[in-house]
């Protein structure tokens, strides 16, 4: 309806050209936000699935620890001697290195 009124106040042109411009805007989002996105969420799944005991890892919180234990979906730091945190593995982001 609104190319139609487009056309009717003088705009001369293929309608395929009023087309290209949005359709280069979604290739450029895709390309640019969201093949990243899911390249980055698919990469931290893996570091999630590879969690191992003995790791030293940092959680989204910017807690740094030593994993202890995994039991499923809960992992176990040692943050401090004999001091530990139950964390989901969800939010452990990266494995820290001094």
């Amino acid at each position: 309806m609104l190319q139609f009124i487009f056309l009717q106040a003088g705009q001369s042109g293929s309608p395929l050209m009023g087309l290209l411009f949005p359709l280069l805007i979604v290739v450029v989002f895709y390309f640019f936000l969201i093949r990243p996105q899911v390249k980055r969420q698919k990469d931290q799944q893996k570091f999630v699935d590879s969690l191992r005991e003995g790791m030293e890892v940092v959680t989204s919180a910017g807690i740094i620890g030593k994993v202890t234990k995994i039991d499923g979906n809960v992992v176990r730091l040692l943050i401090d001697e004999k001091t530990y945190v139950r964390v989901l593995k969800q939010t452990i982001t990266g494995e820290y290195k001094v």
